[in-house]
């Protein structure tokens, strides 16, 4: 579903005593967030960014108004957002929080394999939780499996692996 704000990451911890985040990104190029001008907290403040910079698998944030290691520990843990329509978003790109909950079919059969749950980013790859009833199939989310995400309808197709779906 497009949604209006998305989630980028988390605040995981803080860097220096000058008010540095370290945020746990939630997409596969963080490099995104050095463009913006803003993000937002849960309760939809925006906050002007100064810089952004990935660091291994974290992204170096800077923010306005959070200039010391006592302002920067009231974020720990805190999600963090970005407004869709301040984003240069390519085609055919998407954000894990906008794939939750999508349909996902089998793209040669067009049987329905389950509903997407969650997704585990284990750094080669993410892997898709998909819950059918009271099972959950763990397919990772690779181009030779990944058939076509349609954000807007919430449907999501794929070519399972074999075996992952097989009954037992």
């Amino acid at each position: 579903m497009i949604k209006e704000y998305l989630e980028v990451g988390k605040v995981v911890g803080t860097h220096g005593v000058r008010g540095g985040l370290r945020m746990q990104p939630w997409s596969d190029d963080s490099s995104f967030l050095e463009k913006a001008k803003f993000v937002y907290t849960g309760d939809k403040v925006a906050v002007k960014i100064i810089s952004a910079k990935a660091h291994g698998n974290v992204t170096l944030l800077f923010l306005e108004g959070i200039d010391s290691i006592e302002k920067a520990e009231t974020l720990r843990n805190k999600i963090l957002l970005v407004k869709r329509s301040e984003m240069s978003i390519p085609q055919g790109r998407y954000f894990i929080d906008e794939i939750i909950g999508s349909k996902v079919f089998d793209a040669d059969s067009n049987e329905l394999l389950g509903t997407l749950s969650d997704v585990s980013q284990t750094g080669a790859n993410d892997v898709w939780h998909i819950k059918k009833e009271e099972k959950e199939y763990l397919v990772p989310a690779i181009e030779s499996v990944i058939e076509n995400v349609d954000v807007e309808k919430e449907v999501i197709t794929i070519r399972p692996m074999g075996g992952i779906f097989d009954e037992d």
